[in-house]
């Protein structure tokens, strides 16, 4: 019998990750291998990060009551990694499958499952198993441990809503540290105002809509990035899209820096402060995939949710005309970005430590060199 038995469950070359679990399992959780050792790291930390991105946080995201409690099962003594592999769990509780078994054979709009059931010829159809976006909260706990390290290199990561459809944020470097005072994070106060309506409007109307979020790296060292198939670009590209309902990204002034001709766009180096830096920075941090040292900045779009209040013609998995009604008590996101800025952030911060330490062979000297632990 034919079977097909990859799944890519795993990311990073050194600092590698591996999640698990499904949206209606007893739990879900990632395990970290090659994580450096004596990094200081506590439930409590990976914790204040979940806070983030968990669901029924507010009126704009999905009512699921999960508290996401993480708990570290390996890799950590007294507070700080030993060297093996790190074990995070996070139990599933708000659990509400007998809704996903009424509707189990029909083929959910903009949904996996019609392309989980053709390669896998099997699909576990209670939350979306493995391609809900609860799978994200193992990757934002995985991503609390590698931001220990890059604060250790003093790397800032930024992550905030862009823009909702065609509301869009002006958002200065001062606004970043107020990201998450807004519940919708998005620190631009008269565009937020303009979101929140917005965003009402569309639950009134019990439909969803798609945004943009942008990500600025602070204080950024050069020289991270490999030439060819693993410029950096590229290894944030690959992060980011492989989170849920993303459906582009751009680095830099991105689609927009096709507008422009080359001798206003091109950054011009200089000295400043005797460090050689771009007068502009419309490369977005990075020059031939490796990274200049200038702030990071790109932007991920993603869809509007596949999960709607609406009735939606469809056909189920025998190919018979159905109708997928909303249930309602069924919970969804009516806007991804909001819960997606922190896994926004993780990904970035995961995508850095793993080009961070390809870089080095002696991870306990280079970061002496930069900053005692």
């Amino acid at each position: 019998m034919k079977q097909n038995i990859y799944m890519s469950n795993s990311f990073g070359k050194i600092f590698k990750i591996t999640t698990f679990g499904e949206s209606h399992g007893s739990l879900i959780g990632v395990v970290i291998d090659g994580c450096p050792s004596n990094i200081e790291i506590t439930d409590k930390e990976i914790n204040l990060e979940l806070q983030k991105r968990r669901p029924n946080l507010n009126e704009f995201v999905s009512k699921r009551n999960e508290m996401d409690k993480a708990k570290i099962v390996s890799g950590v003594f007294n507070g700080k990694t030993t060297g093996a592999p790190i074990c995070i769990l996070i139990e599933n509780k708000d659990l509400k499958s007998e809704n996903y078994d009424k509707i189990k054979d029909i083929l959910r709009p903009s949904h996996a499952n019609y392309t989980y059931l053709q390669k896998y010829k099997i699909f576990d159809h209670k939350g979306g198993s493995r391609a809900s976006a609860r799978e994200t909260a193992s990757r934002v706990a995985a991503g609390a441990i590698a931001k220990k390290i890059l604060k250790i290199l003093d790397i800032k990561i930024f992550a905030y809503v862009k823009s909702i459809q065609d509301i869009t944020a002006n958002v200065e470097i001062d606004d970043l540290k107020n990201i998450y005072k807004s519940k919708i994070y998005c620190p631009d106060k008269i565009a937020e105002k303009k979101m929140i309506e917005k965003l009402k409007s569309i639950q009134s109307e019990k439909d969803s809509i798609g945004s943009v979020v942008e990500f600025v790296i602070l204080d950024m060292l050069p020289a991270l990035g490999d030439p060819i198939f693993d410029k950096l670009n590229a290894k944030l590209s690959y992060a980011l899209m492989s989170i849920p309902a993303a459906i582009g990204f751009e680095i830099g002034d991105g689609f927009e820096g096709t507008k422009k001709k080359g001798s206003t766009r091109n950054d011009l180096f200089d000295l400043e402060n005797d460090k050689i830096v771009t007068k502009t920075n419309n490369e977005g941090g990075i020059l031939a995939g490796i990274s200049t040292g200038m702030p990071i900045i790109g932007r991920v779009a993603f869809k509007p949710t596949a999960t709607i209040g609406k009735d939606q013609k469809t056909i189920d998995i025998y190919g018979n005309k159905k109708t997928l009604k909303f249930l309602n008590d069924q919970r969804y996101d009516p806007c991804i970005s909001i819960r997606a800025t922190p896994v926004v952030e993780a990904m970035c911060s995961l995508v850095l430590v793993d080009s961070y330490l390809l870089n080095k062979t002696n991870i306990e000297t280079s970061l002496e060199k930069t900053k005692k632990i």
